[in-house]
């Protein structure tokens, strides 16, 4: 019997099988599967009709929309932008190229409650790009615009790395082939470069939407966070916990839990079709 090409017998540098697998399973019960376990179970205590009570609650459903709406938004966006930086970095050399590379690493490093002060002060209408928009007529800071500014800045950084070591690997003869060919500069990027890459970009997607949808820390300092407007629902989940509503707050979580699970694991189907499309798994 083989896994991945390999007998499970066969010696190798790693532990065998059955501990390798024991060790695997026991790390992700223990940092994972237990906690939500727990959380589920603390949740299932106030029974279906407190579910329905919180569901029910309009202020719970507008931060949930708040929520879920705007971080597919952010994930979108950064996905598109991330592939577009992505190849920029990877296909060009040009002054300072590492120190930009370096830079789309900083919303890893940088403390989310920093990074909300920061763009909150960017926005506001007194900030230097606040400034800049409110002739316009555009206003970002504590508006839900501002979220959306907040969850792009955050998932940019996932979108990237996951698709900056996928272009590093499309070898540029087959550019150069169709080019000989005869094909447009268009029909080669999505004909030839773009294909291989859809696997990568989904990926990054379900990155930067799960880690927008539980951001807090960045979100809260630029959103207003004005009930029924720009209040999220993690941001809810803190209050219930404030006001002692352990219930509320365990119920919410469960929700948001679900929800996320369900949309994480259809993209995961829809990725995992498009790698077996272009025979990449």
């Amino acid at each position: 019997m083989r896994a991945a090409g390999l007998s499970l017998k066969e010696p190798s540098a790693l532990p065998g099988f059955g501990l390798s697998l024991g060790y695997a399973l026991a790390y992700l019960s223990a940092i994972v599967l237990i906690p939500l376990a727990a959380l589920i179970y603390r949740a299932a205590g106030i029974g279906l009709a407190g579910f329905a009570d919180v569901l029910g609650d309009p202020r719970v459903l507008a931060a949930l929309r708040t929520s879920f709406g705007i971080a597919f938004a952010a994930a979108v966006v950064a996905s598109l932008f991330g592939l577009l930086v992505a190849w920029v970095l990877t296909r060009y050399r040009f002054p300072a190229r590492r120190i930009v590379d370096a830079a789309v690493d900083l919303p890893f490093a940088l403390p989310t409650a920093v990074a909300g002060i920061a763009l909150a002060a960017l926005y506001a209408p007194n900030g230097w790009i606040g400034s800049l928009l409110a002739p316009l007529g555009l206003r970002v800071a504590f508006t839900p615009l501002g979220i959306f500014v907040a969850l792009v800045f955050v998932a940019l950084p996932f979108a990237v790395r996951t698709v900056q070591p996928v272009i590093g690997e499309i070898d540029r003869e087959l550019e150069e082939a169709a080019a000989t060919l005869g094909a447009t500069r268009a029909e080669s990027v999505f004909k030839v470069v773009l294909p291989p890459l859809v696997p990568a970009v989904l990926t990054g997607f379900v990155l930067a939407f799960a880690r927008s949808v539980g951001e807090y820390g960045s979100v809260i300092f630029v959103a207003g966070n004005l009930p029924f407007v720009s209040e999220i629902a993690p941001l809810l989940v803190v209050i219930k916990l404030e006001e002692y509503d352990y219930a509320g707050a365990t119920a919410i979580a469960t929700v948001m839990l679900g929800i996320s699970f369900v949309g994480l694991f259809l993209i995961n189907l829809l990725e995992a079709y498009a790698r077996r499309r272009l025979g990449h798994g």
